[in-house]
This record gives structure tokens, sequence and C-alpha cells, in this order.
């Protein structure tokens, strides 16, 4: 029997895994913000809990939010996004081309990724996501995609966060869906699968609830 900690509700009531407990945490922090041990034993400490139901699958809600991290002296972001070129493919890899070193040097300072779970090398992601948008047309391979997504995201995360220091997430993510031709291509993934008489579900795979809010306040207001 197994029990698993959901960053995303929405994916966790589609896969229905036996035990699972919903946290309201930024993803990448399933436990809350480091260092505060006495939060991160009370957060395992309830998913375990749910080990002891009788039945599944089982999906709770932790009834904390996290503590928020002190951002005063955070970092700024070392990238300054500017659209540069006519296709999805030219910009994307030109944005891809400016995150590299941090990346780099975020990696040699953490000694580890979190890239890695499509098995694809994050450039040959990026160059078939420009394809897919350059066409217009919705990915085939949904395992695939699913996967490469999730490490475009990580890496640029990884890549924003190179500089030491506490950063605030909520900024990280309105810099990723808003600054980045990365997050304007997955709005434009989730909104054709969003519309998509059969692929609709996907769609909460796509963007997290929290870039579905940023894009509807960037959205200009109904008249």
């Amino acid at each position: 029997m197994t029990v698993s900690i959901a960053l995303v509700r929405e994916n966790a009531e589609s896969l229905r895994p036996p035990r699972s407990l919903w946290v309201s945490f930024p993803l990448g922090r399933p436990l809350g913000v480091p260092g505060d041990a006495a939060f991160q034993h009370r957060v395992i400490n309830a998913a375990l809990e749910l080990l002891d139901r009788d039945k599944g699958p089982v999906l709770a809600d932790y009834p904390e939010d996290a503590p928020r991290i002190v951002t005063e002296s955070a970092p700024a972001c070392p990238v300054s996004f500017r659209p540069d070129g006519a296709s999805w493919q030219a910009r994307l890899l030109s944005e891809f081309a400016a995150l590299r070193s941090w990346y780099q040097i975020g990696l040699s300072r953490r000694g580890r990724t979190l890239v890695g779970v499509s098995d694809t090398a994050p450039e040959d992601i990026i160059k078939r996501l420009a394809e897919d948008l350059d066409s217009q047309r919705l990915p085939t391979d949904l395992v695939w995609f699913k996967k490469a997504i999730e490490d475009v995201k990580t890496y640029y995360l990884e890549a924003l966060t190179a500089q030491p220091g506490h950063y605030d997430q909520a900024t990280l993510y309105a810099t990723l869906w808003r600054d980045t031709q990365m997050g304007a291509g997955l709005r434009w993934f989730h909104d054709q699968f969003a519309s998509h008489p059969k692929l609709s579900g996907f769609a909460r795979i796509v963007l997290p609830r929290e870039a579905l809010q940023i894009a509807k306040e960037d959205s200009p207001p109904e008249t």
C-alpha cells in the first residue's frame, strides 16, 4: 500500500492513487518551506495516517498552508526575457539559450537536478514542442508530452533560482507563466486541450491553477 503527496489536486482526482494527501504548496515543495522540520513532520504524519483508512482511493486535504518565505533579500531574476524571432522555434530556442548558463550554474551549486523524467534532452524537448506550436497542432504522444513539460518547467525554475538565496514561489511562477515564451506556449496547449471534445481533462495537467489565475489577471476586461 502506498501514499503520495499531491501538489496538483486535479491530477490526483484524475489518477486516483490509493492514498493521496493534497497540499496547497508551490510545485517542487511537497513538504513546505526548507528548514521547517516541525511543519514537514506534520505533513508526513498526515500522509501516513491515510494508511489507516480501510478503503481507497482516498484523497484528503491538508488543512495548513505552507509558511511564506521572507523575501526582502531575494535575488533578482537573472534573465531578462525578450521575444526574439518570428517563429515559436526561434523564440523558444533563443529563450533556452539565455537560460542555459544559469541552469548550469544552478546545477553546479546544487549538485543535482530534477530534470530528466522524459529521458529527452531539454533542447530536444524545446524543438519538439516548438514544432507543434508552429504547426498549431496538439502532440500525439501524450505520455511523453506530460513528462516533457514537467522537465521544461523544472529546467526554467532551476535556472531562475541559480543564485543562492530565498525565493518567493509565487513570484517565480508569475515569471514563468507571464514573462516567458514557454509559459505562452503552454497556455496555447492548455487552451487547445480545454476545447478538445475528448482531451479536455488533459488541460489541467498542462497548467496548474495558479497559472490560470495569472492568465485571467492578464486578460483585458470584458466590455
